[in-house]
């Protein structure tokens, strides 16, 4: 679980410097150029610790470039607050691939409701389609404090109570087919 958060932290790096030095500062500019420092640092970081970065690190740096310095440009900072929309529809079209879930199961859920994790995968993307049109709504009223409110909270909130839910619909669906299994065996 520790390396999941791990992980998450490093793939939206830049979107967390971002948020943080625009409460602190309430500096657009400052803020995104935070955001691209920090997502060059890391890469940098990565590649001088002979690391190999993926895909989403690879599209991350290039996004908060490209959209960092069309801020820049424009002084508008509805470019740089795109990102996390763009960030979202790419794992959503990754999230589409059928099974992908299963690699992330323990066993017993493959054994005894193997079409679960599929269903579940399938609904994890239309969560982040959501969640990015979303972000992408929010961008484009240009209120600063709203997109913060929604990208810290209102999208890892959804995030995390569509695992808990997950989680909880899991265990007891696993539990039932169990007790049924049981049940048969016996009976």
């Amino acid at each position: 679980m520790i390396d999941v958060f791990r992980r998450l932290t490093a793939d939206f790096l830049s979107t967390i410097a971002f948020v943080a030095v625009l409460l602190i500062s309430g500096n657009v500019l400052l803020a995104t150029a935070f955001a691209v420092v920090s997502s060059i640092a890391q890469f940098a970081y990565v590649r001088a610790t002979g690391k190999t970065l993926n895909a989403m690190a690879w599209a991350s740096l290039g996004l908060v470039i490209v959209l960092g310095g069309a801020t820049f440009l424009t002084n508008d900072p509805r470019f740089v607050l795109m990102k996390p929309a763009i960030a979202h529809f790419a794992i959503g079209a990754i999230m589409l691939k059928p099974g992908w879930m299963s690699r992330y199961m323990p066993p017993v859920v493959l054994d005894v409701a193997p079409k679960l994790p599929l269903i579940a995968g399938y609904c994890w993307a239309v969560l982040m389609f959501v969640l990015g049109a979303g972000t992408i709504a929010v961008a484009l009223t240009g209120d600063l404090k709203l997109w913060t409110l929604y990208v810290s909270v209102v999208a890892v909130g959804a995030k995390v109570a569509a695992f808990a839910i997950q989680y909880a619909a899991f265990r007891i669906i696993i539990a039932r087919r169990l007790a049924r299994r049981a049940v048969a065996a016996a009976g």
